[in-house]
C-alpha cells in the first residue's frame, strides 16, 4: 500500500493543488487551510451554498504567499498578512483572524460574484480537534471541519464507481433510455482528500484502521468522514449532480449519514512523499499487541 496522491487546500471550500511532498505538522499539512473566505458578518462563505468558490483554485509558495487563481482574471498575490487586522469570523473555537486586505477582498469578491473577505489562521494553536470528533488534549486543527487530515482510498473510490454503474445499468433495465447516460467515474477532487492510498487492500478497509504509518511520520485515525453535498460538485464545472450521495446512501449510510474517508491526527511530524508506504493497523488485540494488518 502506498500514497498515490498528495493535496493541499490552502483557503477552505476553494480549489487546492496536487504535490509530490508535504510536510506534516501538528495541524496537518503545512499551508493546509491556513486561509478562509467570510462574508461581511464574519460568516464563513463555502461551496456548498457557493459552488463558484471551486472555480478558484489557491497555491502557496515556500514563505506560506498565496496565490488566487481564476479563469479571465490575473492572478493575485497574497502574502501572510502578519500585521494586519483581527477580524471575528463565525466558524467554531477560531474567535478571530487577520484580515488579508483591500486587494484580496476585491479580487475575491469579483471572481465569486459576492462580498468577500479573505482571511488567515494566525495562530492554530488555539483551535483544538473537538473531543466529539476524536480529539485529545494537544491536539490542534486548521480551519478545516474536525481533522487535521483526509485520507481516503482509491480502492474504495473504484468500488463506488462499479456501484453506480451497476445501478444505471438496474435503470436501464428498467426505464430503458429514461435512465440517462452512463456514469463516468468520478475524480476523487471531490472528496477533498489530503492523503489518497492505493494498493493491495480491500474496498473499505480503512474504516477498521486505528493507526496509520504514512513513510516515518504516525497518524492516530480519530474518525470515519461524513459527506455532504459538496461532493455531488463537479470541481471543473461546479454542475451538481447526484453522485455519490446517491450511491453512498444506498451502500454507505448509517447514523442518518453517509461516509466516505478517514480523519487523522499527526502523531508526530515530518516529510511525507508520493510512493511513500502506508502500513496501518487495526484496534490492538486484548493483550495489548498491536501488529500491522495491511501495507506489509
Amino acid at each position: 500500500m502506498q500514497v498515490s496522491a498528495l493535496h493541499v487546500f490552502p483557503v477552505k471550500s476553494l480549489r487546492g493543488f496536487a504535490a509530490q511532498v508535504g510536510d506534516v505538522e501538528r495541524l496537518g499539512l503545512r499551508d493546509d487551510r491556513r486561509w478562509m473566505v467570510v462574508d461581511d458578518h464574519g460568516e464563513v462563505l463555502t461551496a456548498r451554498a457557493l459552488p463558484a468558490m471551486l472555480s478558484v483554485t489557491a497555491t502557496t509558495e515556500t514563505d506560506g504567499t498565496l496565490t488566487l487563481h481564476a479563469r479571465g482574471r490575473e492572478p493575485l498575490r497574497v502574502p501572510v498578512p502578519v500585521a494586519g487586522a483581527a477580524v471575528a469570523v463565525g466558524l467554531s473555537r477560531v474567535g478571530t483572524a487577520v484580515a488579508a486586505g483591500p486587494r484580496a477582498d476585491a479580487w475575491l469578491a469579483g471572481a465569486l460574484g459576492v462580498p468577500a473577505h479573505l482571511v488567515w489562521l494566525d495562530d492554530p494553536t488555539r483551535r483544538t480537534v473537538s473531543p466529539r470528533h476524536g480529539g485529545e488534549l494537544g491536539d490542534v486543527l486548521s480551519l478545516a471541519d474536525t481533522g487535521p487530515l483526509l485520507l481516503t482510498s482509491q480502492v474504495s473510490l473504484r468500488q463506488v464507481d462499479r456501484w453506480s454503474v451497476h445501478a444505471h445499468a438496474e435503470r436501464v433495465a428498467r426505464c430503458g433510455a429514461s435512465a440517462g447516460t452512463r456514469p463516468a467515474p468520478l475524480a476523487m477532487e471531490r472528496f477533498r482528500p489530503n492523503v489518497v492510498v492505493d494498493g493491495d487492500l480491500e474496498p473499505f478497509a480503512e474504516d477498521g484502521w486505528q493507526r496509520v504509518r504514512i513513510g516515518d511520520v504516525d497518524f492516530r485515525v480519530t474518525e470515519l468522514c461524513d459527506r455532504c453535498v459538496l461532493t455531488t460538485l463537479d470541481p471543473h464545472t461546479q454542475v451538481r449532480g447526484q453522485e455519490p450521495l446517491r450511491t453512498l446512501a444506498k451502500h454507505r449510510r448509517w447514523d442518518g449519514m453517509v461516509w466516505f474517508g478517514i480523519r487523522l491526527v499527526p502523531v508526530t511530524t515530518g516529510r511525507i512523499r508520493v510512493g511513500d508506504r502506508v502500513e496501518a493497523w487495526t484496534s490492538p488485540a486484548a493483550q495489548g499487541a498491536v501488529k500491522p494488518t495491511l501495507g506489509l
